[in-house]
């Protein structure tokens, strides 16, 4: 078994998360080891997959135009409105969303240092731009931002990672590409003193004084998410990276880490039904359909199973996947008319796309296997069902239905335009919430709730920030805080040499 060389500081993954711990290890002086489990081609675990979408504190868009949207032009500007972001509202929304089950130390930490690690990761390169294409409505000609995620990285996912690749090369950050994390060596003090990792060159023990684990949850495992999620879940489509199995969440409970979080739940989407069983590096994130709350939603019995106007979609795409996983065949339908197709997002025009287009309602159900006349009463009832109002997608309007069960609570427009559209749906899990419990230092907890010494966690597989539910924006912004806290703590700690 070879003997890798010693580092100050190893960071197990290379998505937002690590490499964000990685630089942050760096800034205090650490020599630091990335190992990423996939190709250097397969680079960046599921932040690749993402849209590149934050979400974070600020005041407004003369706020953000100060330090982070610094390549904003004047006319630009004026065809804006980006509305404040402030710490309570954060907070409530996603004590709300998570039916107030999320951890409120972490959740302070995350909130609260938001804006100053966007600013801080704008400093190592990456570059930010308004999120125009998912996150706004233009509105009396103007681009209304709604639902608190308004700034995506330049390239969206792909280019987050790549500027983030590019700042640790710049700072002499090692990567190594196909080597995976297999056990964590610890010395007899029960301190973790590096990893047992399986590369090109085999096995081999890299001692280091300080790891910190940023590999992912365990979505992409399907045993695990039968085991934790229940039955079926084998079948449903991963939206992200293959490589996110668990590693690093069993590597820690094997020496006695604490499990912590919503084990039973995970970040699950409406997926194109025609989606690879893993993220396609080309497509990436476009197979999503985010634009249901425009339009109704069905199954294959021609039935509405969800609220599609329940709450802006940042906060309820993600648990929709859910539903749908439910419903016959783990299949549904979004459907909508002349009036609102036009709106859609422009992931409903790619050429990958499973839907169908009719002059009549009979006629898209025959289109897409529906039941007929199912769906046929089904239309009926929520057109009948529909109440006055002025329907505006950039705010939660009030424009909802009456007497039917599930209700629209906003964005109510009866489906009676031809030609109706409908697009093909099944579930793409995104993470899991599951994972380990850490500090404010970002020391991962051990079963007594004391720190595994020279142990740090950052990322999809720290525990205690989302239950049941999901923020839009958040994921990404939780990798980074944590990712740059527990990065800043490794380094201390190896840097000190009490490890």
């Amino acid at each position: 078994m070879p003997n890798g060389t010693h580092y100050d500081v190893i960071v197990v993954g290379a998505g937002n998360a690590a490499l964000c711990a990685a630089l942050s290890a760096r800034e205090q002086g650490a020599r630091v080891l990335v190992l990423e489990k996939a190709s250097e081609e397969e680079r960046g675990g599921n932040s690749t997959f993402t849209a590149g979408g934050f979400r974070f504190v600020h005041d407004g868009l003369e706020d953000l135009r100060r330090d982070v949207l610094v390549d904003l032009s004047e006319a630009e500007a004026a065809r804006i409105h980006i509305p404040p972001l402030p710490p309570d509202l954060y907070m409530r929304d996603l004590m709300r969303v998570t039916e107030n089950l999320a951890d409120e130390s972490l959740a302070g930490i995350l909130i609260g240092r938001s804006r100053e690690t966007i600013v801080w990761m704008r400093g190592k390169g990456v570059r930010f731009i308004p999120m125009f294409g998912r996150q706004s409505y233009v509105v009396n000609g103007r681009h209304h931002f709604y639902g608190g995620v308004n700034v995506e990285a330049v390239g969206g996912g792909w280019g987050l990672v790549d500027f983030l690749v590019k700042a640790a090369e710049r700072e002499g950050i090692e990567i190594r590409y196909r080597t995976g994390l297999r056990r964590l060596l610890q010395a007899r003090s029960g301190e973790v003193t590096g990893v047992l990792a399986f590369g090109p060159r085999g096995y081999e023990e890299i001692t280091a004084r300080a790891v910190v684990l940023a590999c992912g949850g365990f979505e992409a495992n399907p045993e695990m998410r039968v085991r934790y999620l229940g039955q079926g879940w084998e079948l449903c489509r991963v939206r992200g990276t293959r490589h996110n199995t668990g590693d690093g969440i069993r590597a820690a409970l094997d020496i006695g880490a604490q499990a912590y979080g919503g084990w039973s739940t995970c970040h699950a989407v409406q997926w194109d039904i025609s989606a690879p069983p893993f993220g396609d590096r080309v497509v990436l994130d476009n197979f999503q359909k985010h634009s249901y709350p425009l339009g109704i939603i069905v199954n294959l019995e021609g039935e509405r199973f969800v609220d599609e106007g329940a709450d802006y979609r940042n906060h309820t795409y993600a648990r929709y996947g859910r539903e749908v996983m439910k419903q016959p065949q783990r299949t549904a339908v979004q459907i909508f008319d002349s009036k609102t197709i036009g709106m859609v997002r422009d992931e409903y025009r790619i050429r990958q796309v499973t839907k169908a287009e009719s002059d009549t309602i009979e006629g898209l159900a025959r289109a897409l296997d529906i039941d007929v006349e199912g769906l046929r009463r089904t239309v009926a009832g929520f057109n009948a069902a529909c109440q006055p109002g002025e329907f505006n997608p950039a705010i939660l309007d009030g424009k909802c239905t009456r007497g039917i069960t599930p209700p629209k609570s906003n964005w109510a427009l009866p489906i009676d335009q031809p030609p109706y559209h409908g697009f093909v749906v099944t579930c793409g899990i995104t993470f899991t919430f599951g994972g380990l419990r850490i500090n404010a230092q970002g020391e991962v907890q051990d079963t007594t709730d004391a720190s595994i010494p020279g142990l740090y966690a950052a990322g999809e597989l720290v525990g205690g920030i989302f239950y049941q539910n999901y923020l839009g924006g958040a994921g990404l912004m939780s990798g980074s805080v944590f990712g740059r806290l527990s990065g800043r703590s490794a380094g201390l700690h190896a840097m000190k040499g009490d490890g």
